[in-house]
Order: structure tokens, then sequence, then C-alpha cells
């Protein structure tokens, strides 16, 4: 590997693990009120880190595909979150 090449893996992965915490999926359902939706919230985590994995082993090279993957698993977290919302209001 090039030291320009490695400098930009470097770079892109400070860059990206720097944005890691605020990025990810939150989880903030209550497992014990509605396990279930806790459950798939957890999941969108998981699937995110395995992405994010998936990105680091690739050098970040996937075309945007992987980081688009990444923001419908943050949204599908929060549609989780409004869906366990709106069964608390009824």
């Amino acid at each position: 590997m090039t030291k320009l090449r490695a400098v930009l893996v470097v770079a892109s992965t400070l860059a990206i693990a720097g944005g890691l915490a605020l990025a990810q999926p939150e989880r903030d359902i209550s497992a014990r009120r509605h396990p279930n939706l806790a459950a798939a919230q957890r999941l969108t985590q998981e699937a995110w880190e395995r992405i994010t994995a998936a990105q680091e082993a690739n050098e970040f090279d996937m075309h945007g595909h992987a980081q688009k993957a990444k923001e419908y698993l943050d949204r599908a977290s929060h549609e989780l979150k409004e869906a366990a919302e709106a069964a608390n209001r009824h």
C-alpha cells in the first residue's frame, strides 16, 4: 500500500470512527414494555456495526451503498421508536 493510500485509509477510518457514536441507531425502546420492538431496534444497531466492519474491510470503497444502508437502518430504528410510542398512547 502506498503511503498516500495508507494516509487516506487512516483518515477515512478516523472520520468514520469519529462519527460512529453520533450516527449509530439509537437503542431507546423499553425491552420490558416492547420486547419485539426493542429486539428489532437492537438488530438495526448490530447490522449498522456489521456494515461499518465491512466498510473498513473494503477500505471504504463501496460507492456509497454501505453508507446509504446505514442511513436506512438509522431511519428504521427511529420508526421503531415511533411505533413503541404510538403503542404507549393506545
